[in-house]
């Protein structure tokens, strides 16, 4: 197969930019290599692998270039599409549960056919003509069934998410830049309950709790892991480098340059 005529382009709706996972989709990595985070574990995949992004989940990942070039397609698998294609082909989910964000998928020969199928449907912009949008990705998710079957139980499961453990569930995604009510759907909760469930368990508000758990993060990684400031603001769940500088000083007294430049003598 020759990589170098796949271009990067989406297929269905947008992705939100957010942090905060709202529709399932599918990501195939043509050049270069990507790292995922959800939370638990770190996933990696390089040129030729795919995998299917589950919804209702929180993950960011970072794209490394090779020789300059990174290519890749995403296509969309919204909430709306799949619920016709339920009613369609009559499936429902099962009580399975997949505790992985990133489900990486095994090789098969049809997967990277079908990626070049799409060349001829590209526009300028590098997006599928509408017209076989919604076609191109219904093959997809035959495909997808027939190789991974167990797939049927995460893309027919439009329930939303239940009431879980509130004190790991923050524990374990304070670092992700998403808003209150997120983290209330996630765990569950409507935002006044999530708020009243908090600050029951944390003896904080949720805003005041984040801000201090990300910064103590932050001044562990400048000292004891020589991180630079600017190196790290993103990952701690800070929107830009003057707010974290800001919190930082405001909590420690000190500049967090300061404390990566002692951390070097």
């Amino acid at each position: 197969m020759r990589y170098t005529e796949i271009k990067s382009c989406y297929v269905g709706p947008e992705i939100s930019p957010e942090q905060f996972i709202a529709e399932h989709f599918f990501l195939y990595l043509a050049k270069g290599s990507i790292e995922g985070y959800d939370g638990r574990r770190k996933y990696n995949m390089k040129p030729g692998e795919y995998c299917l992004i589950r919804k209702n989940q929180l993950a960011r990942y970072h794209k490394q270039k090779d020789n300059g070039e990174f290519e890749k397609v995403v296509i969309v698998l919204d909430t709306t599409f799949l619920k016709n294609l339920s009613a369609k082909f009559r499936k429902t989910a099962g009580n399975a549960i997949h505790p992985d964000t990133f489900i990486l998928l095994k090789k098969n020969n049809l997967i990277p056919d079908f990626i070049l199928s799409l060349m001829p449907y590209y526009n300028k912009g590098g997006e599928i003509d509408q017209t076989f949008a919604n076609l191109k990705r219904e093959e997809l998710i035959l495909i997808l069934l027939k190789t991974n079957p167990e797939l049927s139980d995460i893309l027919f499961d439009f329930a939303s998410p239940e009431k879980i453990d509130l004190e790991s569930y923050m524990n374990r995604n304070y670092k992700f830049n998403v808003s209150m009510e997120r983290f209330a759907y996630l765990t569950g909760r409507s935002l006044s309950a999530f708020k009243r469930d908090f600050v029951a368990i944390f003896s904080q508000t949720p805003g005041h709790w984040l801000i201090q758990k990300r910064l103590q993060e932050g001044y562990f990684l400048l000292e004891k892991n020589g991180k630079k400031p600017s190196d790290i603001y993103l990952d701690l769940g800070f929107e830009d480098l003057s707010h974290f500088s800001f919190a930082f000083k405001k909590k420690y007294g000190i500049n967090p340059s300061a404390v990566a430049h002692a951390n070097k003598y």
